[in-house]
């Protein structure tokens, strides 16, 4: 009887220590144009490099293989995360010219009167202060790699070192030091690997001068295409600049991190210049420099990411701690010939989407449901155990954290990009998405055209399905629910006043045509 009961309360106590205590911890690992081709634990076909840390999120959590961005540009994602609101609904629509209303409710504010202590440190770029933080650490602007300024709080300091490994230190410093008698909200957010793509100068000889597989669609030519995918500025043949190929060297870099830097790139570019290259053959230079410093610079974040797993292990955090890792966006590493994002096509509008939730998400599986950065805020409220307030427009995530697909689960997103004619010629256009279908409608006053994509058909994405008749059925019952969409969300189409670059049009954006019409059409 004694021995029972002794061994009972062995199990209890057992039990006790191992049950999670209080509410999730939430820690949100945030990249700026980290593709999922750039993830080992994705599988893509050209493996171009391996991520161990990342790895491990998806070997002991979730998948998620089709989350799908608004607005794919960094600035507008990120004031969509905050809000849980679309770009027309939270007004931060582009990078050149949207300041962040602080004013409005976010998801951080809410957790604040819940009782949870949040953190941001890293890329902000929402170009007013964070609010419903207790501490914030950001990179200013866009931030630099090398030796970063940062605003410590509203304080500037100038910090030595790398982006990448300065985030870290920061956040774990935090993590070290926070209230700990509170639940916790982390979001720790990498400038990389953001154009210039400038990798830690441990990183610089990582690949040993690899030859990167060309993607099929470098040299994409873009026929029969509607003049908004052709007319473009992002090109690695017409657009990368001497920054982006390290043929000069960035600023912020002091005498020895200079001295460095030139001992490797130098040789290196002393040898492409003799070579005098033209055509396709500088494309093909071009875009495995690219890939070097791209690839470097995701490895520094893999790394940081595994300091990160492993000082939550050592501090007992992992089991009570939802991890979510992810980027504002997607990004092209040479299809159709792209750097950059902006675009509905494949490579932009999916991002990587990890979960790790010990004792709730199932360890390595996977779940190909159409999901969104959209959901975040209603997620994060979801695993605090809070209401999530009736005008936000995603849905939280936590069913399909736990395995539970909810039987009215969306078929069907709505996107919008509105930002133009700078930095890189992208045509505004917005759209409705399917497991299947992309319908795309441009609209400027020199390009009104829609494009039909069929993914199933065509995987690389490089026809218009618009105008073949065999289509006509499958373009109205897609108009058709896209308009559903946008009623849904509430938004006017065109903007009420839409503004490119600095300054607004010379006249509204066209009107979409009802009915069929040709992908080349132009504005009347």
């Amino acid at each position: 009887m004694i021995r029972r009961l002794f061994t009972s309360l062995i199990l209890l106590t057992s039990a006790a220590l191992a049950a999670p205590k209080g509410p999730p911890n939430i820690i949100f690992l945030f990249c700026d144009d980290l593709s999922t081709q750039a993830i080992s634990a994705y599988g893509e076909k050209r493996k171009l490099l391996e991520t161990p840390g990342m790895d491990r999120i998806a070997r002991e959590g979730i998948r998620f293989d089709r989350c799908l961005v608004t607005n794919s540009i960094c600035g507008p994602m990120r004031a969509v995360i905050q809000t849980g609101k679309y770009s027309h609904a939270n007004g931060f629509y582009n990078n050149s010219n949207s300041r962040f209303d602080s004013m409005q409710q976010t998801f951080p504010k809410l957790l604040q009167k819940a009782g949870y202590t949040n953190a941001v440190i890293g890329k902000w770029h929402l170009m007013t202060d964070p609010v419903g933080y207790h501490y914030w650490n950001v990179l200013p602007g866009q931030g630099a790699y090398y030796n970063p300024a940062m605003i410590d709080n509203g304080k500037q300091v100038k910090q030595t070192g790398y982006a990448t490994d300065i985030i870290t230190d920061l956040g774990i410093q935090w993590l070290k030091n926070r209230d700990k008698t509170k639940p916790f909200m982390l979001m720790l957010q990498h400038k990389a690997p953001h154009r210039e793509w400038e990798p830690a100068l441990r990183h610089l000889g990582h690949d040993k001068d690899r030859v990167y597989e060309e993607p099929e669609t470098l040299f994409d030519a873009f026929e029969g295409r509607s003049k908004a995918v052709s007319d473009h500025d992002m090109g690695i043949e017409r657009t990368m600049t001497d920054r982006d190929l390290k043929l000069a060297a960035p600023a912020g870099l002091n005498e020895d991190q200079l001295k460095y830097w030139n001992e490797y790139y130098e040789p290196r570019n002393a040898r492409y210049r003799e070579a005098n290259l033209t055509g396709r053959e500088l494309v093909k230079w071009r875009y495995q420099r690219y890939m070097h410093d791209y690839t470097a610079c995701v490895k520094g974040v893999d790394e940081n990411i595994q300091r990160t797993l492993d000082f939550l292990d050592k501090e007992g955090l992992a089991e009570n701690t939802v991890l979510i890792l992810s980027s504002d966006q997607g990004f092209f590493l040479g299809e159709h010939g792209w750097f950059d994002k902006r675009w509905i096509f494949e490579e932009s509008l999916r991002t990587p989407f990890l979960v790790r939730w010990p004792g709730v998400s199932k360890p390595g599986s996977t779940n190909g449901k159409i999901v969104s950065l959209l959901d975040l805020a209603q997620t994060f409220l979801d695993i605090a155990g809070q209401p999530q307030p009736g005008d936000m427009q995603g849905r939280s995530l936590v069913p399909l954290f736990k395995g539970e697909t909810p039987a009215d689960w969306r078929k069907s997103f709505y996107y919008h990009y509105y930002e133009f004619p700078v930095p890189h010629r992208v045509r505004p256009h917005y759209g409705v998405i399917t497991d299947r279908y992309k319908l795309v409608h441009y609209y400027t006053p020199d390009v009104d055209g829609w494009d039909l994509l069929d993914r199933q058909k065509d995987p690389l994405e490089v026809k218009n399905f618009y105008s073949d008749p065999a289509y006509a059925d499958t373009v109205k019952e897609l108009k058709t629910e896209l308009t559903r969409l946008q009623t849904e969300v509430h938004e006017t189409i065109p903007p009420p006043r839409f503004t490119h670059g600095n300054a607004p049009f010379e006249g509204e954006p066209v009107q979409p045509k009802k009915g069929k019409g040709k992908g080349k059409k132009k504005a009347e």
